[in-house]
């Protein structure tokens, strides 16, 4: 079998552009989606008096044996066949015969290829939802454990005021929910058939494109048929999803990366989750989360690939459309290793508390409180604030911390203080105080960890 399309040309295909044209070596990937999506069509034409039942039956027994031999890795790829629809096509002649050549009819490779990459990427949503799930739940599970830990709140990365470590964790359980929201509504904005519309136009024969929705599961067809084959805007969105979720990802990276430095001592990666050096016998790198870090820049760029592929492209369709899918199969695979390796590396984690204690006694992180209880005691926010900054003043030129001023220093800075201020610049009365809505009291992260309970299903 020569080209599909080769009828009109003279001339053999020269092989470098055979070479540059084949997108077989990455669009294999979709053999599975390329095969259930003709079926459909076959059962649909069948329906309609296109095929007939004979011939259906040769197809449906024919594309299940190409199946098999794709994946007993039996089926030879080549790049004069181009893709993976012309592979399948191609074997199911040669096994079937002329039933074979009526596949075809009422498509194009335009509204096939576009109806495949739906269902690859529905399929990878769907993946990527159930490790989003796992992650929220690991998230949450850690969070309960450390509802009473008490951790360093940052701001500018200098130490800021104290906060619960649950509360510091169901912040990503925020991240990712808002992460779990966009792939869900991207999923229904991929769950639209192309397939029925032909190369741009629609097509003469009597079809039926939504009893092949129904089939495949989509919930509604494509309503103009040169829109169908030309947009990739639900690609687009899915790799600016991924791109905002790998940077929630990449922002907890670099929290694991700092807090497990000796310089902060916080947290302890397993051995499992790290790599040593191969000259300094005593390292032990984070690599795990400097190599998702770091793929989180590979995700950006496809992005912008993306972006850059579709931005002058008339319609419909045109083969500049061929480069959508490695950079869209990659993202997913991206999204797919770092979604499972991550929640066992938090999991298998151990959190210092001695080394936490001792960073929340320096830096004055109550001083706010401090500033507050003059509030509480008639002094103006702006005043007390100024009050607080001499007090630290002070503080640095004696080499004290809040907790180790006496009350007589705490008033020689204001007669406004008294002996009540010694319960306030604890870092404990400084987190227990922080009860507004959305605040890092325990009884606020205890709340919000069964909120968190009740949107993920966990009785």
């Amino acid at each position: 079998m020569g080209k599909t399309w080769g009828g009109r040309f003279g001339q053999e295909t020269h092989a470098l552009v055979e070479e540059l044209t084949a997108s077989i070596h990455y669009d294999q990937n979709l053999y599975v989606w390329d095969i259930l999506g003709s079926k459909a069509h076959a059962r649909m034409l069948t329906a309609c008096g296109v095929l007939t039942q004979p011939d259906l039956e040769a197809i449906l027994r024919g594309l299940d044996e190409v199946q098999q031999e794709i994946e007993a890795g039996k089926l030879e790829f080549t790049n004069r066949l181009e893709d993976i629809h012309t592979h399948v096509e191609h074997r199911l002649i040669e096994k079937i015969g002329e039933p074979g050549r009526k596949l075809h009819t009422a498509r194009s490779r335009n509204d096939q290829v576009a109806t495949d990459f739906r269902l690859y990427l529905r399929n990878e949503v769907d993946q990527i939802l159930a490790l989003l799930h796992n992650f929220q739940c690991t998230l949450v599970a850690l969070a309960e454990q450390h509802v009473d830990t008490l951790f360093p709140g940052y701001t500018h990365l200098q130490r800021a005021q104290p906060i619960v470590f649950g509360h510091h964790l169901l912040a990503y359980y925020e991240m990712l929910q808002r992460d779990s929201a966009r792939f869900r509504e991207c999923r229904q904005r991929i769950n639209v058939l192309p397939l029925g519309v032909a190369a741009l136009a629609g097509t003469s024969y009597p079809i039926d494109r939504q009893a092949v929705a129904r089939e495949l599961g989509f919930d509604q067809v494509a309503a103009n048929s040169l829109d169908a084959v030309s947009d990739r805007d639900f690609a687009i969105e899915f790799s600016a999803h991924a791109a905002i979720l790998m940077m929630h990802l990449s922002r907890l990276c670099e929290e694991l990366i700092l807090w497990s430095s000796i310089e902060f001592g916080f947290i302890e990666l397993s051995d499992a989750f790290c790599t040593g050096s191969s000259i300094m016998p005593q390292k032990k790198n984070p690599d795990v989360a400097e190599l998702i870090r770091g793929k989180t820049g590979r995700v950006y760029g496809h992005l912008m690939s993306l972006l850059t592929l579709m931005k002058s492209l008339p319609l419909t369709y045109n083969r500049d459309m061929q480069e959508d899918k490695e950079p869209v199969f990659d993202i997913a695979a991206t999204l797919n290793i770092s979604l499972r390796v991550f929640p066992e590396m938090l999991r298998n984690m151990k959190v210092n508390n001695v080394q936490i204690a001792q960073t929340l006694e320096g830096g004055f992180m109550t001083a706010t409180e401090v500033a507050d209880y003059l509030v509480r005691r008639g002094v103006s926010f702006r005043t007390a604030h100024g009050i607080v900054g001499e007090l630290i003043r002070y503080s640095l030129g004696a080499g004290k911390t809040l907790q180790e001023l006496s009350l007589e220093e705490y008033q020689r800075i204001s007669e406004k203080f008294d002996e009540a201020v010694l319960d306030v610049v604890t870092p404990q009365q400084a987190v227990n105080c922080k009860t507004s809505v959305g605040g890092t009291a325990p009884h606020n992260v205890f709340r919000a960890i069964q909120a968190a309970k009740d949107q993920l299903g966990i009785h």
